[in-house]
């Protein structure tokens, strides 16, 4: 049962082997650290904009590459969904006029949602705090 999920830049790190983050992660049950719809899309999104533009040779299987990494690592987590009540809490959120962009909201909606902790390295707010 995950207790944390992961900030779109952790999992980034996690994908790099980021050394302290690989440190503490092994010290963590496999199944504690889970990703959502949020990570994927920004993850997505930043191995389709080079797809979107004309790549030759190494560059263009470059980028199908990374474009198959990271769907491979999606599969290794969790994934917590993002719902009808998460909706509820990223609307209230938004409300709330917090000065965190959008796709942050949405995690943090998630978290709180699902009583997890968000892993970021943003600096704590209201919405969430780095654990790791």
């Amino acid at each position: 049962m995950p207790q944390f999920l992961f900030d779109t830049d952790h999992v980034t790190l996690y994908q790099y082997k980021h050394p302290r983050l690989m440190q503490r992660f092994a010290q963590e049950p496999a199944d504690s650290v889970a990703i959502c719809p949020i990570n994927i899309e920004e993850i997505m999104r930043g191995r389709l904009s080079p797809l979107a533009r004309v790549l030759t040779g190494n560059r263009h299987v470059l980028a199908y590459a990374r474009l198959v990494a990271a769907e491979e690592m999606f599969r290794l987590f969790p994934l917590v969904p993002f719902d009808a009540a998460c909706e509820s809490e990223f609307q209230y959120l938004r409300a709330s006029r917090l000065r965190v962009g959008t796709l942050d909201l949405k995690i943090a909606a998630i978290a709180l949602t699902n009583g997890l902790t968000v892993l970021t390295r943003n600096r704590p707010t209201s919405v969430a705090s780095p654990a790791w």
